[in-house]
């Protein structure tokens, strides 16, 4: 149920590269009989590193690639001379890419800014030639030190969009139109439950110039913090935007009922998830005459009096400057 060419899972072996081994090597001049020790260090190991592109959405790029490995340090040379250090091998990952061990579950880090760069697997440090260890007592030192060790990693590197707006609500509430309406971004939009199979994300366009990110997440389903529906699969998404923005279809059986399964589902997957600032809207509001319109509206404030009922019609283009002044102003809050 995911598409071919969003990725958002991957998990591979890392191996940095190993340290390249210091010399034991002596000067030799025709003027200097005694030249003593000038053995090179060897060159650092390659690091695995990965770094945020915001031109990239998946981790299709990394999918095949099971086994990744830097180049390893040369070893040092006479002359005092430092071998070249390894090639670092550099990873181009989305913004909101997560990492952690895959044997211990530890967190490891996270790339949330473009051109910021997380060194995954450090390369073992190169080897001190024979000339750091001349001294007074041993002024031809016959041995060196050998390079650092390469380090080995199995991780999982998970993205979750990173966003201003996620919408959530249960299949067909509106949200990809709602994305259509609002920004450039064309996702699919048809009369069946999950049209949307990964992410959206849009630039909503405000005054003076200003803008924000706004993502249509894949819809809800009760059980969705289960792994039922597309689960997990959409739940992690949520956990990188700012503000929620809860869509439900004024034809919905029990618009009430469908609230309280939406934050239960938000709750049971993260708790943190209601922490976040949250508005209820319903949507396709043009199904309904006005007075039937306000009236749902009154019902749904009335059991839910804690929460703002915004309203509108993505389709119509009705509500549609005031959810953005709101979100704007939720935004700056």
């Amino acid at each position: 149920m995911s598409s071919p060419t969003f990725v958002d899972h991957v998990q591979i072996y890392f191996t940095s590269g190993k340290g390249g081994d210091g010399i034991v090597a002596w000067r030799r001049e025709k003027h200097v009989p005694k030249g003593g020790p000038d053995g090179g260090d060897g060159g650092r190991g390659g690091h695995i590193i990965l770094e945020g592109d915001e031109q990239m959405w998946t981790l299709l790029d990394l999918r095949y690639r099971k086994f990744i490995k830097a180049q390893p340090g040369a070893n040092g040379q006479g002359g005092k001379r430092t071998g070249p250090d390894g090639r670092d091998e550099v990873l181009k990952v989305p913004l909101g890419t997560t990492v952690h061990d895959s044997e211990t579950g530890d967190f490891i880090g996270e790339v949330t800014e473009h051109g910021q760069r997380l060194i995954l697997v450090e390369g073992g440090h190169g080897g001190k030639g024979n000339w750091h260890f001349r001294s007074a007592s041993n002024q031809v030192p016959t041995y060196s030190a050998p390079g650092g060790m390469a380090r080995e990693l199995v991780a999982v590197l998970e993205l979750k969009v990173l966003a201003d707006v996620g919408l959530v609500g249960f299949p067909n509430a509106g949200k990809s139109t709602l994305l259509s309406v609002m920004t450039a971004a064309k996702p699919k939009i048809a009369d069946y439950p999950f049209t949307t199979l990964v992410p959206n994300l849009g630039i909503v366009k405000y005054r003076d110039f200003l803008s924000y990110v706004m993502a249509d997440i894949p819809g809800i389903i009760e059980g969705a913090h289960e792994g039922k529906g597309l689960g997990h699969t959409f739940l992690r998404h949520i956990e990188r935007n700012s503000i929620l923005l809860l869509m439900i279809a004024v034809d919905s059986p029990d618009p009430v009922q469908e609230y309280k399964t939406l934050m239960a589902e938000l709750e049971a997957y993260n708790p943190e998830l209601l922490d976040k600032t949250h508005l209820v809207t319903l949507t396709k509001t043009d199904l309904l005459e006005p007075k039937d319109l306000e009236k749902l509206r009154k019902k749904m404030q009335k059991k839910l009096p804690n929460e703002e009922i915004l309203t509108i019609s993505a389709v119509a283009g009705i509500g549609i400057e005031a959810l953005n002044d709101r979100i704007w102003q939720a935004l700056q809050s």
